[in-house]
């Protein structure tokens, strides 16, 4: 489909190892260096990853260490990073400088939805990057997208021209009426296009799964639970990448583990995936992936995705104390859920579309 990608599974870099509030280059370099020694070549970043040190990682830990056929790289044109029309170049030549790179392999118009499409069309956006590829700038031209499979058809058809799509896809939701994951997929194919998956593990909901869900996958015999997901998305037709945002090498290896020599889901394993679904549907759990876009622009500084997160842990029932970590870490230097002021920057920048002032009054209710 696309030759210079060597497999279906792609380093995501927007949870790039930490230390000290800084990527560490150093862990980074051994996990881009094992991801390519096992024949892996697909790295997927943009501008605002890690507040804009992704693409820098990217530039120490694999450009500079590797040569440039040996990889695949995608980047993205994110609204927040152009105004007009003329913005748009100025600010791919500087994705370029800072990747170290004269073109990118994919280049995706970021986080489309029906509100910033809007911008998106009004600034040609769409016609600029396709002339950048005429200019040998960029090799494939896709989009991400964030919204309504109706949304997703009306992009697809306005530009034909689009060669692949990546949408959110996972077990948990596929069946969403909020993410549409089932109906997005259908779009793709109904386009004949190319799907990549992002968010195959859900920010890590699918990771920390809770007792009684984990057990029904234990008991499969072979597998982690963050395996079980991404050969999930991995199994549909048409999906030819699936990205993973891997945080340290244990991550790593166990992903790929799954990966390397890929097999789709057998009946015994999708009805265990279904169990598993019913378990989670029950906990009322807030739908947030930790992707951080909410948090730049906070004006009280509120960690939203670590808050969201401790809320989900006391729905679970899990055994250790997140009021405590609310009060002595999460909000410590950082706002609490009642110092929301509601001005919506967050829930317009959400790409699950959450209600995220409604949901900061509920665990304000809970740990305030």
């Amino acid at each position: 489909m696309f030759e210079e990608i060597k497999k279906n599974f792609g380093f995501g870099c927007m949870r790039l190892p930490m230390k000290g509030g800084r990527v560490d280059n150093k862990q980074c370099c051994q996990m881009v260096d094992y991801f390519l020694e096992q024949g892996f070549n697909y790295f997927d970043t943009a501008h605002g990853y890690l507040l804009g040190m992704s693409e820098k990682a990217l530039k120490k830990c694999l450009v500079d260490r590797h040569p440039r056929d040996s990889f695949v790289l995608a980047n993205k044109l994110t609204e927040n990073y152009f105004k007009k029309e003329q913005d748009i170049k100025p600010f791919f030549e500087k994705q370029l400088k800072i990747c170290g790179v004269d073109y990118f392999d994919f280049y995706l118009l970021h986080a489309q939805n029906s509100e910033n499409y809007k911008k998106y069309k009004k600034c040609n956006a769409y016609e600029q990057v396709f002339e950048l590829k005429k200019a040998g700038k960029i090799k494939h031209v896709g989009l991400s997208f964030h919204d309504t499979a109706d949304v997703l058809d009306m992009i697809l058809t306005e530009y034909p021209n689009v060669e692949f799509v990546q949408i959110q896809l996972n077990y948990i939701d596929y069946n969403s009426p909020a993410v549409q994951g089932k109906e997005c997929y259908e779009v793709c194919r109904k386009h004949n296009k190319p799907v990549i998956v992002m968010e195959p593990v859900k920010g890590g909901t699918l990771v920390n799964l809770p007792d009684e869900a984990k057990s029904i996958l234990n008991n499969l015999n072979g597998g982690s639970p963050a395996t079980y997901a991404i050969r999930y998305t991995a199994s549909f037709d048409g999906v030819f990448m699936t990205l993973s945002g891997m945080s340290n090498m244990e991550q790593m290896k166990d992903n790929i583990s799954a990966m390397k020599d890929f097999k789709p889901l057998n009946e015994e394993e999708t009805n265990a995936i279904n169990a598993v679904c019913d378990v989670l549907n029950k906990a009322n759990l807030i739908p947030c992936t930790a992707c951080r876009y909410c948090i730049e622009g906070c004006p009280k500084n509120i960690l939203i995705p670590d808050i969201f997160s401790l809320m989900n842990i006391k729905n679970l029932g899990k055994d250790w104390n997140p009021g405590f970590y609310y009060d002595s870490v999460c909000t410590r230097n950082h706002g609490k859920a009642k110092d929301c002021i509601g001005c919506g920057k967050c829930e317009h920048i959400c790409p699950q579309h959450l209600h995220i002032r409604d949901l900061l009054k509920k665990v304000s209710k809970e740990f305030d």
